[in-house]
């Protein structure tokens, strides 16, 4: 059965999430035991996005911490940091998928998993990474 992007995107945040609880375990078996015991379909975007955040790791957080206001991601809650890491993933190596889109889907899995006083600095960490990636690619 194949699942919609929001649906895989959805996803992909739990088990970024999910490694914030488990930072002794092996992505390889995080990702295993999701698949078979949540059913995760086994989906390209799913893995390639997973992996790729977790390959990713000190560029991505980098930016955050270049964006979020005096924030270290480790102070950000662990919701707030899997919605962001997962953002700024697609915004830099998901070159299929425009920055606005993968913005309002960070937004609505902030509305969906976060409180809502998370939402404007959610939203102003990521448009300040959008704008330096964009900035950036226009150089």
């Amino acid at each position: 059965m194949a699942i919609n992007r929001r649906e895989a995107r959805e996803a992909v945040f739990e088990l970024l999430f999910e490694t914030e609880f488990r930072k002794e375990e092996g992505a390889e078996s995080i990702y295993a035991a999701a698949v078979e015991n949540r059913e995760i379909a086994e989906d390209d975007y799913i893995r390639s996005a997973y992996f790729g955040v977790l390959s990713h790791l000190e560029e991505i957080d980098a930016r955050i911490n270049r964006h979020s206001n005096g924030w270290k991601t480790s102070r950000i809650s662990r919701v707030s940091r899997s919605i962001i890491r997962l953002c700024v993933y697609e915004m830099l190596y998901c070159a299929d998928i425009p920055e606005s889109v993968s913005l309002n889907e960070a937004v609505e899995l902030c509305k969906k998993f976060d409180e809502e006083k998370a939402r404007p600095f959610l939203n102003g960490v990521l448009n300040g990474i959008k704008n330096e990636i964009v900035g950036e690619r226009n150089g």
